[in-house]
Protein backbone atom coordinates (compact mmCIF):
# COMPACT_ATOMS: atom_id res chain seq x y z
CA UNK A 1 0.00 0.00 0.00
CA UNK A 2 1.09 3.45 -0.79
CA UNK A 3 1.33 6.41 1.53
CA UNK A 4 -2.04 8.12 -1.01
CA UNK A 5 -3.62 4.76 -0.84
CA UNK A 6 -3.19 4.97 3.15
CA UNK A 7 -4.28 8.45 3.71
CA UNK A 8 -6.91 7.66 2.07
CA UNK A 9 -8.12 4.47 4.05
CA UNK A 10 -7.63 6.33 7.30
CA UNK A 11 -9.38 9.59 5.96
CA UNK A 12 -12.44 7.17 5.82
CA UNK A 13 -12.13 5.55 8.71
CA UNK A 14 -12.08 8.64 10.49
CA UNK A 15 -15.64 8.87 10.45
CA UNK A 16 -17.41 7.28 13.44
CA UNK A 17 -20.03 6.22 11.15
CA UNK A 18 -18.15 4.81 8.43
CA UNK A 19 -15.84 3.35 11.18
CA UNK A 20 -18.77 1.53 12.51
CA UNK A 21 -19.89 0.06 9.07
CA UNK A 22 -16.74 -1.13 8.41
CA UNK A 23 -16.84 -3.15 11.83
CA UNK A 24 -19.70 -4.81 10.83
CA UNK A 25 -18.39 -5.89 7.81
CA UNK A 26 -15.33 -7.07 9.19
CA UNK A 27 -17.70 -8.67 12.16
CA UNK A 28 -19.48 -10.61 9.19
CA UNK A 29 -16.93 -11.69 7.51
CA UNK A 30 -16.82 -12.89 3.99
CA UNK A 31 -20.52 -12.92 3.39
CA UNK A 32 -21.08 -9.47 4.26
CA UNK A 33 -23.91 -7.77 4.85
CA UNK A 34 -27.20 -5.87 3.36
CA UNK A 35 -27.95 -2.59 3.64
CA UNK A 36 -30.99 -3.33 5.70
CA UNK A 37 -28.51 -5.52 8.05
CA UNK A 38 -26.60 -2.52 8.49
CA UNK A 39 -28.58 -0.07 8.94
CA UNK A 40 -30.91 -1.55 11.00
CA UNK A 41 -27.66 -2.68 13.43
CA UNK A 42 -26.44 1.01 13.43
CA UNK A 43 -30.04 2.33 13.04
CA UNK A 44 -29.03 4.36 10.16
CA UNK A 45 -31.04 6.24 7.44
CA UNK A 46 -30.80 4.89 4.22
CA UNK A 47 -29.60 7.98 2.38
CA UNK A 48 -26.64 8.31 5.46
CA UNK A 49 -25.89 4.65 4.75
CA UNK A 50 -25.45 5.38 1.25
CA UNK A 51 -22.86 8.07 1.59
CA UNK A 52 -20.89 6.25 3.72
CA UNK A 53 -20.68 2.94 2.05
CA UNK A 54 -19.92 5.35 -1.31
CA UNK A 55 -17.16 6.41 0.66
CA UNK A 56 -15.66 3.55 2.39
CA UNK A 57 -15.66 1.61 -1.08
CA UNK A 58 -13.95 4.73 -2.94
CA UNK A 59 -11.12 4.40 -0.40
CA UNK A 60 -10.96 0.66 -1.21
CA UNK A 61 -12.12 -0.98 2.24
CA UNK A 62 -15.30 -2.24 0.91
CA UNK A 63 -16.39 -3.97 -2.16
CA UNK A 64 -20.51 -4.55 -2.99
CA UNK A 65 -21.72 -7.31 -5.17
CA UNK A 66 -25.14 -7.82 -6.80
CA UNK A 67 -27.25 -10.54 -6.43
CA UNK A 68 -30.21 -9.83 -8.70
CA UNK A 69 -32.05 -6.60 -7.24
CA UNK A 70 -30.28 -7.10 -4.03
CA UNK A 71 -26.47 -5.99 -3.20
CA UNK A 72 -24.05 -7.21 -0.15
CA UNK A 73 -21.43 -5.37 1.24
CA UNK A 74 -18.17 -6.83 2.32
CA UNK A 75 -14.93 -5.61 3.95
CA UNK A 76 -11.96 -6.14 1.42
CA UNK A 77 -9.84 -8.37 4.03
CA UNK A 78 -6.23 -7.77 1.50
CA UNK A 79 -6.86 -3.93 1.75
CA UNK A 80 -7.72 -3.82 5.51
CA UNK A 81 -4.52 -6.37 5.78
CA UNK A 82 -2.41 -4.08 3.65
CA UNK A 83 -3.02 -0.95 5.44
CA UNK A 84 -1.68 -2.82 9.00
CA UNK A 85 0.96 -3.69 7.11
CA UNK A 86 1.29 -0.41 6.01
CA UNK A 87 1.30 1.38 9.26
CA UNK A 88 3.58 -1.34 10.99
CA UNK A 89 6.18 -1.25 8.26
CA UNK A 90 9.50 -1.14 9.13
CA UNK A 91 8.77 -0.42 12.90
CA UNK A 92 11.27 0.33 15.75
CA UNK A 93 13.98 0.81 12.41
CA UNK A 94 13.23 -3.46 11.40
CA UNK A 95 14.08 -4.36 14.79
CA UNK A 96 11.12 -6.21 15.43
CA UNK A 97 12.62 -7.03 19.07
CA UNK A 98 13.00 -3.58 20.27
CA UNK A 99 8.61 -3.30 19.20
CA UNK A 100 6.14 -3.71 22.07
CA UNK A 101 3.98 -6.20 22.40
CA UNK A 102 0.94 -6.90 20.31
CA UNK A 103 -2.04 -5.77 22.04
CA UNK A 104 -4.40 -8.41 23.13
CA UNK A 105 -7.52 -9.31 21.01
CA UNK A 106 -10.20 -8.60 23.56
CA UNK A 107 -9.75 -5.55 26.22
CA UNK A 108 -11.07 -5.81 29.60
CA UNK A 109 -11.47 -2.36 31.43
CA UNK A 110 -11.54 -1.96 35.20
CA UNK A 111 -15.11 -1.53 36.94
CA UNK A 112 -16.37 1.58 36.75
CA UNK A 113 -16.30 3.39 40.21
CA UNK A 114 -19.25 4.22 42.05
CA UNK A 115 -19.44 7.89 43.43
Amino acid sequence: MELKDASAALSALGHVTRLSIFRQLVEAGPEGRTPGQIAEALSLAGATLSFHLKELAAAGLIEGEAHGRNISYRADFDAMNGLLEFLTRNCCGGDAGRCAPTAPTTSKRAPARKA
